[in-house]
């Protein structure tokens, strides 16, 4: 982590330019072997769709909409998703992991349903695969995964019986499912990709619910 200090403190173009054989041996490197390992021994799982190639995102921020214009990223993310979703688009990740000064953070689904899986998710939960969800979501939470949603509207949309039996989750604007907090010095173990790898086994019910009724 000391990079990214050193990152946040300096914030320059000229400082990561100098500093950026650090950032891939340190970061890019590790990260995209860890991914590709992951995303072999994931594969069987979700077969017979295939599995899209793993992405790093980029360290550099889009500053153009932002108030803070910090060019950089205080954190290194990286995305497996089904094959056929480009990474610009908002999609379904079979995995999204992102380490840094902020957080430790690893998890699956869709954070942010845009117009067209906005309609087929209030089709899909309010009709009977919406029964299916909340028992994927009920086993999830048992063992210790949080799904949730960061995007919530106050009321249920309108169509909607107010009282509507899973106005809970009409009400939301995405899901994904957080895997339970990051055991201490993990990340610098070779069982770090074991148990990312057997928490993704255990979210795909959720993903593959997100694939077959969203999109």
């Amino acid at each position: 982590m000391q990079f990214f200090h050193e990152l946040a403190a300096a914030m320059s173009r000229e400082w990561f330019a100098a500093n950026k054989q650090r950032y891939e041996e340190l970061w890019l490197a590790p990260m995209t072997a860890l991914f590709g390992d992951i995303a072999r021994r994931l594969a069987p799982v979700y077969r017979p769709l295939a599995l899209g190639e793993p992405t790093v995102l980029r360290i550099h921020r889009d500053v153009r909409f932002s108030r803070d214009k910090s060019p950089y990223k205080t954190r290194i993310e990286a995305v497996l998703r089904l094959a056929g979703v480009p990474v610009a688009q908002v999609g379904n990740a079979v995995l999204y992991v992102e380490l840094g000064l902020d957080e430790e953070y690893a998890g699956v689904g869709c954070y942010y349903f845009d117009a067209a899986r906005l309609a087929r998710w209030r089709k899909a939960v309010s009709g009977a695969p919406g029964a299916a969800l909340l028992r994927i979501i009920a086993a999830l939470r048992r063992a210790g995964h949080d799904v949730r949603s960061y995007h919530e509207y106050k009321r249920v949309p309108s169509g909607f019986a107010p009282d509507h039996p899973r106005a809970a989750l009409l009400r939301k604007n995405g899901l994904s499912c957080a895997f339970p907090e990051i055991p201490a010095g993990l990340i610098h173990e070779p069982a770090w990709a074991d148990w990312l790898v057997a928490h993704a086994r255990a979210t795909a019910p959720l993903v593959r619910w997100l694939h077959r009724h969203v999109g």
